[in-house]
């Protein structure tokens, strides 16, 4: 990736968002519907059906519109592909799964709290873990959710006591320590880091009490754990914390950042429009750095936020899937933003043959 030039788009997949890579495998929704491709040769890509969820007649007619589709946050907001192929994925109001041979998605849990969470994430051992996100202005006791069986069925594994945190953003699942990374929020010792063991038996809190520990974005590597913050009350950054627990700002970013990813020796994070005083930013930006020089980050690209009401028709972003990415293209999808609204893009690391 020459650092002087923007990335090059290589193909554009208007109605797609991306959700997660298995490998060279790229898995994307429209809609209702998860597809897959193997994104080696792009002359070769296609996408193929992986199956379908039937959600409720309401949404069945909301999702047909692109609006009406951003209004209600219709769709996959989540995925998570285990090694026997069952597919685990988050839908306004449900988790739902796939098992092998089943021709649709089936609501494998209700969600009571909340409409979803933000992500879902699965660890070697089998155990598939999703955290609680909901609005939450009591300060309930938070969950934790755990399936040992391939998300057929589901139990509380951990549990926030009341007043501990607002709700949890994301679980991570580190490889070099074997270990889960749990990110919560939103205020004060509300915000917290925490490394966990991969049974939930052992949980340890890192980074705690201010909003620079808000964060949503986290993605390991073999030396350390990079995360963005996610607050509008304060300007945002990108964070290095190496494996001796010492944390580097290595870089400062327009606004609240919720997506980060690899894609081969390179991480990336995007912001989200979220206009404050702190971050007046209207743009979309994409942050990029070499693992080999993590401390060379800057904005490769950029997307204006749309026009609509941020508020009904959702903030300008640019998601991008978890999973593990082997493949030599960065994939992510824009929402809410001027000329490529709900929509896929390819994008070439290095120069294509």
């Amino acid at each position: 990736m020459n650092s002087e030039m923007p990335l090059k788009r290589l193909a554009r997949f208007p109605g797609m968002r991306v959700l997660a890579w298995v490998g060279t495998d790229l898995y994307a929704s429209r809609g209702y519907t998860v597809f897959r491709a193997r994104v080696e040769d792009l002359r070769k890509l296609e996408w193929q059906t992986v199956a379908n969820f039937r959600p409720a007649l309401r949404r069945r007619l909301s999702v047909t519109n692109r609006l009406t589709a951003r209004l209600f946050r219709d769709g996959f907001h989540a995925l998570a592909v285990l090694p026997t192929g069952a597919i685990i994925g988050a839908v306004p109001g449900s988790i739902v799964t796939l098992g092998g041979g089943d021709a649709e998605f089936h609501q494998s849990h209700v969600i009571t709290r909340g409409t979803r969470p933000l992500h879902i994430t699965a660890v070697p051992q089998g155990t598939i873990y999703w955290g609680e996100y909901f609005d939450n202005p009591n300060r309930n006791e938070v969950h934790i959710y755990a399936s040992a069986d391939a998300g057929q069925t589901w139990h509380v594994a951990y549990t926030f006591p009341r007043g501990a945190i607002r709700h949890v953003h994301n679980i991570v699942h580190d490889p070099w320590e074997d270990c889960l990374w749990i990110l919560t929020g939103d205020y004060a010792d509300e915000c917290r880091i925490l490394r966990s063991s991969c049974d939930l038996s052992q949980v340890e809190i890192v980074i705690k009490g201010n909003q620079q520990a808000r964060a949503v974005a986290a993605v390991p590597t073999e030396h350390a754990l990079y995360f963005s913050s996610d607050t509008p009350l304060e300007a945002n950054h990108i964070y290095r914390l190496d494996r001796q627990e010492r944390l580097t700002r290595v870089s400062s970013i327009t606004s609240s950042s919720i997506y980060g990813c690899r894609a081969g020796s390179r991480l990336f994070f995007s912001t989200m429009v979220e206009p404050s005083k702190a971050n007046p930013d209207r743009n979309v930006r994409l942050y990029g750095a070499d693992i080999s020089n993590p401390e060379s980050w800057r904005s490769f690209l950029g997307w204006q936020k749309d026009p609509l009401p941020k508020g009904l028709f959702q903030y300008g972003n640019a998601f991008l899937p978890d999973g593990n990415n082997t493949s030599s293209f960065l994939a992510l999808s824009t929402i809410a933003v001027e000329s490529d609204d709900q929509c896929t893009s390819l994008y070439a690391l290095d120069d294509p043959v």
